[in-house]
């Protein structure tokens, strides 16, 4: 049964009042992949009467009124992609479709969907209870940040939201936390991965540099970011404070993580697993179709790449399910009416990092003054491939399902580094858990870019493309890889460009057919650079394309066919 979305699916229930109403941009698919409904699972599990409104419209009260008032809070989410970023490309063009919308076009979303709900239900609902705000578009705000869309910084979205509170992160214990706080007519302050306004610094949390001081002075808003960057262990996380104006932006310490069995009860949770008849009317949902029969194995990435926010937001340190409740949803499938046998994707951020962890991190927290795999791989991280190659042959077991895809891209230099199993891990990938196709994401391999981008050198490369190469030819096979590569990030010229174009000819043997262009989002070092022009590390200038037509080029360089190379050879 749906989580309602209806007044009539509210009486139904014998409801006169929702504890809780979520809202988010998305259309409703209650899936374990859509944050909105994760969370609104756990609270009714918690004994919560919980309401979700999918795409409300925002030019007349209908929708945000169809439920009512909680009794409790209101719980506002940007959605399960970045508005700004799900409504515009790179160079700031409107895109016209949504796979999170019934249909496809792109008419159900607002810019800043965060601050227009909001002010939307303030609109409606005066006096109301308190407004929470969560998901990646506020995670990834929560303090001052580079706002690439209109090229100045912003501060705390919970001051623009005009929110009560802010949580961030993956929400799953401190939602319930802040939810018995409410209902128990207490103070929610203390819960952890929590943000609040406040009248007074909290003088035992470390001071970030002030927002008129990231205004005023780059190299402030740097420090700002490297204190921010830092605190995001729940181990070794302090809680911080930033003056905004006349007013503090409090940042308690980050949720503590799920252990494996608190992950298995999340993924366990009974998701329908469709979108709600509500938004299927519309149409079809595309993002359905990826998600519907696919499996989480693990939440985290240590990758730290500094173009990406995942770590950020879902942590450095690898969270991974048991073995057992993995292969229970996949069996789980194969009940479905509409299940062909086909599993999308069995995997996370980088799929070859589950089951593994570094075991000083599991104690002691993210180290401060190194990175887990760039410039080079730590010792004390020990990948091992053996539990995925276990799970997958067992997944493969399962009567009725015809094939399991490894899609969410993998990390070859974490099979390179697995003495092993690394080996035995990519032939299994490559006979049973692709179809024509592998994705990777080398970004470039210019290795001035590669610094900046936080990714490994190239020879990690050139060793996975012939290992992969050899055993597609012993297996009879005919697939591919797939190269992910990035235009215009900071440090990257024209040159950049010519040289990654060259190496895709003459070494890797291809016409890249897809590069994208670096768009700048909050809470990454990339964009920090982006803003500054400046080297967080040297504090020195640093080459930033910004010009529009220039940073096109810079694609167009690395796409642009070569008329030599058959078409066999390109990759899609």
């Amino acid at each position: 049964m749906f989580l309602p979305t209806t007044y009539t699916e509210m009486k139904q229930r014998g409801w006169n009042q929702c504890d809780v109403i979520l809202v988010t941009s998305d259309a409703y698919i209650d899936s374990p992949y859509m944050g909105i409904s994760v969370i609104g699972r756990i609270l009714e599990k918690a004994g919560y009467k919980v309401g979700i409104i999918g795409q409300p419209d925002v030019t007349c009260k209908d929708d945000i009124t169809r439920l009512g008032e909680p009794k409790l809070f209101w719980g506002v989410s940007g959605g399960s992609v970045d508005s700004l970023v799900s409504n515009y490309t790179a160079t700031k063009k409107f895109r016209n479709t949504d796979d999170y919308t019934p249909g496809g076009k792109n008419d159900k979303r607002p810019d800043r969907a965060t601050l227009v709900y909001c002010n939307l239900i303030r609109q409606h609902f005066k006096d109301t209870v308190p407004l929470l705000i969560g998901g990646i578009e506020a995670s990834l705000r929560r303090v001052t940040h580079y706002d690439f869309w209109t090229n100045k910084l912003r501060k705390p979205i919970i001051f623009d939201a005009k929110a009560d509170y802010l949580i961030y992160g993956m929400a799953e214990r401190s939602i319930v936390e802040f939810a018995d706080a409410l209902a128990n007519n207490q103070s929610p302050l203390h819960v952890r991965g929590l943000s609040y306004i406040s009248k007074e610094p909290k003088v035992e949390y470390i001071a970030l540099p002030s927002h008129d001081e990231c205004l005023s002075d780059k190299n402030k808003f740097i420090d700002m970011f490297d204190i921010f960057y830092k605190n995001n262990d729940p181990i070794s996380a302090h809680g911080l404070c930033q003056k905004v104006d006349s007013r503090y932006l409090v940042q308690n310490p980050p949720s503590i993580y799920l252990n494996s069995s608190e992950l298995d009860a999340v993924s366990e949770l009974e998701y329908e697993r469709d979108v709600h008849p509500y938004h299927k009317k519309d149409g079809e949902v595309k993002a359905l179709e990826t998600i519907k029969f696919s499996i989480t194995t693990h939440q985290g990435c240590y990758g730290e790449c500094n173009f990406c926010a995942i770590g950020v937001h879902q942590g450095r340190t690898i969270r991974s399910r048991s073995e057992d409740s993995i292969l229970k949803e996949a069996t789980k499938f194969t009940t479905y009416k509409d299940f062909k046998g086909i599993i999308s994707d069995v995997g996370g951020a980088s799929a070859n990092m589950y089951g593994y962890e570094c075991d000083k991190k599991i104690k002691k927290g993210t180290c401060e003054d190194k990175a887990c795999v760039f410039p080079h791989m730590c010792k004390a991280l020990k990948p091992n491939h053996a539990p995925q190659i276990q799970l997958l042959k067992k997944i493969r077991a399962i009567k009725g399902v015809k094939k399991a895809f490894v899609a969410s891209g993998i990390r070859y230099d974490l099979i390179s580094e697995d003495k092993k199993h690394g080996y035995e891990y990519l032939k299994e990938i490559v006979n049973h858990h692709i179809s024509g196709q592998l994705k990777i994401a080398p970004e470039h391999i210019d290795d001035e870019v590669l610094a900046y981008m936080g990714k490994p050198g190239k020879k990690s490369l050139v060793e996975f493309k012939a290992l992969f190469d050899k055993l597609n030819r012993e297996s009879g096979k005919k697939q591919f890889l797939t190269y992910y590569l990035i235009a215009a990030h900071p440090g990257c010229k024209e040159q950049n460009m010519h040289n990654l174009k060259d190496f895709a000819s003459n070494t890797l043997k291809i016409n890249p057919e897809q590069a994208q262009v670096f768009t700048p989002t909050p809470s990454t070092y990339s964009t920090l650079m982006y803003y500054t022009e400046l080297d967080p590390v040297s504090r020195k200038p640093l080459f930033v394309e910004k010009d529009v037509h220039k940073k096109e080029k810079q694609k167009e360089i690395v796409v642009k066919k070569n008329s030599y190379h058959s078409k066999s050879n390109f990759n899609s």
